[in-house]
């Protein structure tokens, strides 16, 4: 794959066909791919069941008031028991990973910390677990309509219209949700 077709920094949105539950109507920012593989968030799944506070609790980082706004999203199926924080970039810290177009990934208990003193990014989306592929398995999914790209931008990734995101995502690349199908097969052809 040319280095130009890698999704870096770009979103996925799964396909009513993807065959997965924990990736129905999922919206995917993609941190890193690569021939080694690709690792992405899922920004659009919040988790109702753990709230920040109680990750803090945890943590044994102390709250200190801020944390009433930041909600925890499912990341993905892959080590579900680890914290990522997806945010603006005007939070840098040891361990910051700049993504693309003003966005970066932090995974240490710093940005936490920051978070919860009301000092961390300005935007932000603290996810539990995340998605990854094996080397070439993202571009077979890709290449079986598993999924499609689109930009990323800031209401995509940190907006709060959870349920919305999909949705808009389509509608940037000029697909009306409503015409996807989760059919698939051959047409009707005669024996």
């Amino acid at each position: 794959m040319a280095d130009d077709a890698y999704l870096e920094g770009r979103c996925l949105i799964a396909m009513p066909t993807i065959g997965d539950p924990r990736f129905e109507r999922a919206l995917i920012y993609m941190c890193a791919h690569s021939a080694d593989g690709a690792m992405g968030l899922v920004v659009n799944k919040p988790l109702d069941d753990f709230s920040f506070a109680e990750l803090l609790e945890q943590m044994g980082v102390e709250e200190r008031g801020a944390t009433d706004r930041i909600r925890l999203h499912f990341g993905g199926p892959v080590e579900t028991g680890r914290g990522f924080v997806l945010h603006s970039d005007d939070y840098m810290h040891d361990g910051t990973l700049r993504i693309a177009g003003g966005v970066a990934l932090t995974a240490t208990i710093d940005v936490l910390k920051a978070m919860a003193s009301g000092a961390g990014p300005h935007a932000s989306i603290l996810a539990l677990g995340y998605a990854g592929w094996a080397p070439g398995q993202l571009d077979a999914e890709l290449r079986a309509n598993g999924w499609l790209t689109c930009d990323a931008d800031h209401d995509l990734l940190f907006g709060v219209d959870l349920n919305g995101k999909w949705r808009k995502a389509l509608t940037r690349i000029g697909i009306d949700p409503a015409m996807l199908s989760t059919d698939v097969g051959e047409t009707g052809r005669p024996n």
